[in-house]
């Protein structure tokens, strides 16, 4: 099994731009609302869902914490809906995604999202399922609901990426 090493790098909105949105309030178009006293941050992901007798759900995902090394053996992707992670607890978690090449994900790449950054997978993007840092942590989840498949998995059947540190 040929093992390949993945650097980690910062979450930032150009470096994850080709696989999403992410989710944060710097940089956000603030509108106070509420008779000024709430602030708005307004339009933080594009939410996009295709396809006949489909919703929008938003869910809570309590995920299992992860540590070094991470062995990264399957992508997954959604065809028919984006989805978008946001932690409640404000820890950080990992996000591992890779471009699409011919129907199949090409080399994942490693961002460590802060604890107030979240992200918005777009539709049909190859991602590593949930990935919690230093405890079990819950993450606000907005994705599709409705009839079709909107679940591809894929699973290297020659090859490990590894994440040995954070």
């Amino acid at each position: 099994m040929n093992i390949i090493t993945l650097e980690v790098q910062p979450l930032t909105k150009v470096a994850f731009a080709p696989f999403g949105d992410v989710i944060e309030t710097a940089g956000a178009e603030l509108r106070l609302i509420n008779g000024g006293t709430t602030e708005r941050f307004h339009d933080l992901a594009n939410v996009d869902v295709i396809g006949e007798q489909v919703r929008v759900l938003i869910n809570i995902f309590r995920g299992q914490a992860f540590a070094p090394p991470i062995d990264i053996l399957m992508l997954e992707r959604h065809p028919l809906g984006s989805q978008a992670f946001y932690p409640l607890q404000n820890r950080p978690f990992l996000v591992v995604v890779a471009e699409d090449e011919a129907g199949y994900p090409g080399k994942p790449v490693a961002f460590l999202a802060q604890g107030d950054q979240g992200v918005n997978y777009h539709r049909n993007v190859w991602h590593h399922p949930l990935l919690s840092l230093e405890q079990t942590s819950d993450f606000m989840v907005v994705d599709r609901g409705g009839e079709g498949n909107n679940l591809e998995e894929y699973f290297w059947p020659d090859r490990v990426f590894r994440i040995e540190e954070i």
